[in-house]
């Protein structure tokens, strides 16, 4: 009988990215930063996502996942395979790493239009949950 012969990619060996660098003139970049994982989508401007990214897929883990070292490797990420001239920014969320993903953003060359904080706050709706007694 003949032996498979099996073949592993090795670590040291590069792989090659499948995703296509697509190029707009305009589009916006959504950075979602909770305490815990950060995400970078990149889109246009009428909301169909080119790219995006968090810091799972750039394989961070546990607590790295909510630092500002996350929020700049995210954003650089998401922006890799996006070539764009102008974008809006929208940012959500009380996390660490809004302000180094923005620097990020502005660092590659991408003339920023506008910044816009989205946050979700509630206006007096939902009843909180009671505090816990310990």
């Amino acid at each position: 009988m003949a032996k498979a012969i099996l073949t592993f990619r090795s670590r040291r060996t590069r792989r090659r990215s499948r995703r296509r660098i697509r190029r707009i003139p305009k589009g916006r970049i959504h950075v979602q930063a909770g305490f815990n994982n950060i995400i970078v989508t990149v889109t246009d401007l009428q909301g169909r996502v080119l790219s995006s990214s968090s810091a799972g897929n750039c394989r961070l883990r546990a607590k790295r996942k909510g630092t500002a070292f996350a929020g700049e490797a995210v954003a650089s990420n998401a922006l890799s395979s996006v070539v764009m001239k102008r974008a809006e920014v929208m940012i959500k969320g009380p996390g660490l790493g809004r302000d180094t993903a923005l620097r990020a953003i502005q660092s590659s060359r991408i003339r920023i239009t506008f910044v816009k904080d989205v946050t979700p706050f509630p206006h007096n709706g939902c009843r909180p949950p009671n505090k816990r007694r310990v």
